[in-house]
């Protein structure tokens, strides 16, 4: 035989699972999927997430005292208008943050075993920093459901730590949205938010959760503008009864009762407690995944 020269001795392989380059790869792109559902389902399950209301709305909305701000400091027309807007548009700020202060002070006076009715947005500023903050500013539990863009959007400071999630699928995003949401609130935004929107109500529209969800438009004014949908009914598009899948509301007082009345008559007993007994058992601690149909 020849004379060959012995190769040096080999590396161990990577496991799998460390092998970065597969992870990121096409082929690896069912374990990433499978992923962005086990891991927040693990976490949920740890931190006793019962089920969610949902808040949605701009990302480019900010609280009244930045706003007056702004306006203030505005040293042309274009300044000045896009200020005074900035100033009219954050009155949905101030309201979100009231109403997800109020719906989380309640939420933690029920008499259950795992957090119910647990504010979440997008994770990011806005709308979505405004909900995160008044549930943080009411000592509740808070989740964030980022997204990774382009373009950095980091989470707002006031999400739960252990609840502070970044997505890079959108559907696996908007997946938590929906499969733990009792309530949305959507307030005034653009793609993205009528995006999530019309995902939930088609959802609701079209029967495939086995839940009844609330839907509250915040904002007359702005939606009746934006969405026509005496137009769709006229066309024949939608039913007529499909404009009863929202109720809208320009009051704090009003979204809250609604969310209240609703949440306790589909989804809490007459002492305040779930409905069904999974919440007794210490072993099933976990999210309440909706059923589909």
């Amino acid at each position: 035989m020849d004379n060959i020269t012995d190769p040096a001795p080999l590396e161990r392989a990577l496991l799998a699972y460390e092998n970065s380059d597969f992870i990121n790869s096409p082929d690896g792109r069912l374990l990433r999927i499978v992923a962005e559902y086990s891991e927040p389902l693990a976490r949920f399950r740890h931190e006793k997430i019962q089920d969610t209301v949902v808040f949605f709305g701009s990302a480019r909305f900010h609280g009244l005292i930045e706003a007056n701000r702004n306006l203030q400091s505005a040293v042309d027309d274009a300044q000045l208008q896009s200020a005074r807007a900035a100033v009219e548009m954050a009155q949905y700020y101030e309201a979100a943050r009231e109403l997800a202060y109020r719906l989380t002070k309640w939420a933690m006076t029920l008499k259950v075993h795992r957090d119910r009715f647990v504010v979440t947005s997008g994770g990011g500023p806005g709308i979505m920093e405004a909900a995160n903050r008044g549930a943080y500013e009411a000592g509740g539990k808070t989740i964030g459901l980022n997204i990774k863009l382009p373009f950095e959007q980091r989470p707002n400071p006031y999400v739960t730590p252990a609840l502070n999630f970044e997505f890079h699928y959108f559907f696996m995003r908007k997946y938590w949205f929906a499969y733990l949401a009792k309530g949305l609130v959507v307030f005034p935004g653009g793609f993205g938010t009528l995006d999530e929107m019309f995902e939930l109500l088609t959802l609701a529209q079209t029967d495939k959760l086995a839940k009844k969800i609330t839907v509250i438009l915040y904002g007359s004014s702005y939606w009746n503008s934006v969405l026509n949908l005496d137009t769709l009914v006229e066309k024949g598009a939608i039913s007529p009864k499909d404009r009863n899948l929202f109720q809208m509301t320009d009051s704090v007082d009003d979204a809250f009762s609604i969310l209240q009345s609703e949440l306790i008559k589909h989804h809490l007993d007459t002492e305040g407690r779930f409905i069904t007994d999974a919440d007794k058992d210490d072993a099933h601690y976990g999210p309440e995944i909706a059923k589909t149909r």
